[in-house]
């Protein structure tokens, strides 16, 4: 039985404070590494690190079709950790609909005074360069590292 199942029995026969414990313990593990995944895509969480890595083509349909992918972000964010890294590295094409969501977040950070945003891009993927420091605009405090 993995860990998740072992926490879940438990929390199937405690009482409700101690439900309630053993439901954050399991939404911390499940964050640990957390996987989204599309045909042409995956992002993927990292909680030791606060690193989220995107990777493939992402050209999803709005604001709908990216609410995984900005609720992940969101929590993430939620925890407040110092310092967040998006890893964009790998991702070769993030249509408007993307971007949107991606500024969005960035805005969003502005309030959370104390986590440091950290947005990597590669110089090998002409998307990149401009949108990337769009970003910067939005949170001037945002280190963004075109490799």
């Amino acid at each position: 039985m993995t860990l998740i199942g072992l926490l879940n029995k438990a929390e199937n026969g405690g009482r409700k404070t101690k439900n309630y414990e053993l439901f954050k313990i399991k939404q911390k593990l499940m964050m640990v590494i957390q996987e989204i995944k599309g045909e042409d895509y995956t992002v993927q969480y990292d909680a030791n690190s606060v690193m989220v890595k995107f990777q493939g083509e992402l050209a999803l349909r709005g604001p709908k079709e990216y609410a995984p992918i900005d609720t992940l972000l969101k929590q993430i964010a939620n925890d407040k950790p110092k310092a967040m890294t998006i890893d964009l590295k790998e991702l070769a094409f993030l249509n408007s609909s993307g971007i949107s969501m991606l500024s969005k977040f960035v805005l969003g950070i502005r309030k959370k005074k104390e986590i440091q945003l950290v947005v990597l891009g590669s110089n090998d993927i002409p998307w990149q360069g401009k949108s990337l420091k769009n970003l910067q605009k939005l949170l001037p405090s945002l280190k963004l590292k075109i490799e």
